[in-house]
């Protein structure tokens, strides 16, 4: 029983971690493509 316990709380673990690793990796490619959209806007 305190196996199960010990591997759920390990999978919640990773999983939490996956989510904000996905998340910052959203916001990095967001914040390209305003960099790119505004440079783009200048050389217009």
């Amino acid at each position: 029983m305190q196996k199960i316990t010990v591997a759920a709380a390990l999978a919640a673990l990773m999983l939490t971690a996956a989510c904000n690793t996905v998340a910052g990796a959203g916001k990095d490619v967001s914040s390209a493509g305003h960099a790119v959209t505004t440079t783009a806007d200048k050389a217009k």
